[in-house]
């Protein structure tokens, strides 16, 4: 019997070591949402470019191992591969420290980009993966082709600019922000924030935005769309720490949405996959399907 082919999501940004006090951790906010979608049974891939050196042969290695293709990896023999300097604080929030110029700012143009985004299901970008010229000259072609596009806003300063940002926004079918980034992109537009509600109205009318996801940590999330809206209580675990719990959420979210799941229940399994990963240390831990079909039954 012919199995059905699965869901396609290509992202595209920083692939990077994650560097703890404790140790390294293979990261970037793009590559946390593919990591995630693969363990939730979407082939994904990753369009990045890491160094010529031991930190980017040793993630190339821990890439492939996750079973996602390292063929979208490029190598750059002129900058480093990408770091962060990263802490968490008393609160279990993490704090980064971005260094810069390195190789993911300069992901090159690839015509075999331009084909397969274009019949795969979906395209997941940030804001930082477009810091600098290069990447995001690259990003602005990909997008043109992209089918369904997905920004998971990501503000990270000091290298977000706004009129990029808004560029973005009118090029995304998806648009993910927590609160914070919320209240942050209306004081960047000089709008005041008057209640949540007409605030992402007013974001998706300004932008042309199809779908707005809002997630807002122990308050929960809410979606939406043109005609209706959803809210998703967040789920009561204990916090080990919150790396990567937004891009978990979104590729929770995705993973149902892409298999043909409501936004209702979308947002149901956006809420379970980013708390079982924030009940676990790091952004990419070790765990199957299985496992979170069994955290989900538990709940």
């Amino acid at each position: 019997m012919n199995q059905e082919p699965r869901p396609t999501v290509f992202c595209f940004g920083e692939v990077l070591w994650d560097i703890f006090p404790e140790g390294a951790r293979a990261g970037g906010a793009p590559f946390n949402v593919a990591y995630n979608l693969m363990r939730m049974g979407i082939d994904s891939r990753m369009i990045s470019r890491i160094g010529d050196d031991e930190l980017g042969k040793a993630l190339l290695e821990k890439v492939a191992a996750w079973n996602i293709p390292t063929s979208y990896i490029q190598m750059d023999h002129q900058y480093p591969t990408g770091t962060v300097l990263a802490s968490i604080d008393e609160h279990n929030e993490a704090h980064y420290d971005i260094i810069a110029p390195v190789a993911w700012d300069y992901i090159e143009l690839h015509d075999k980009y331009l084909q397969e985004v274009a019949s795969a299901d979906a395209f997941v970008f940030g804001s930082l993966g477009a810091r600098h010229e290069v990447s995001r000259n690259t990003l602005f072609k990909v997008l043109e082709t992209a089918r369904y596009k997905v920004f998971d806003v990501n503000i990270r300063m000091p290298f977000f600019s706004l009129p990029m940002a808004k560029e973005l926004m009118r090029h995304s079918d998806l648009v993910k922000m927590n609160k914070a980034e919320l209240r942050t992109m209306l004081g960047f537009l000089g709008k005041d924030y008057t209640s949540e509600h007409d605030s992402i109205r007013y974001i998706q009318e300004q932008f042309n935005i199809a779908e707005v996801i809002i997630s807002k940590g122990s308050k929960g999330a809410v979606y939406y769309n043109p005609d209706e809206y959803y809210e998703v209580s967040a789920v009561n675990i204990v916090v080990q720490d919150t790396v990567g719990s937004g891009d978990s959420f979104l590729a929770g979210f995705l993973a149902k949405k892409l298999m043909g799941g409501t936004p209702a229940e979308a947002m149901q399994q956006a809420a379970a996959l980013g708390a079982f990963i924030t009940a676990k240390e790091g952004a990419c831990p070790d765990y199957s399907l299985q496992d979170f079909e069994l955290f989900c039954k538990s709940i």
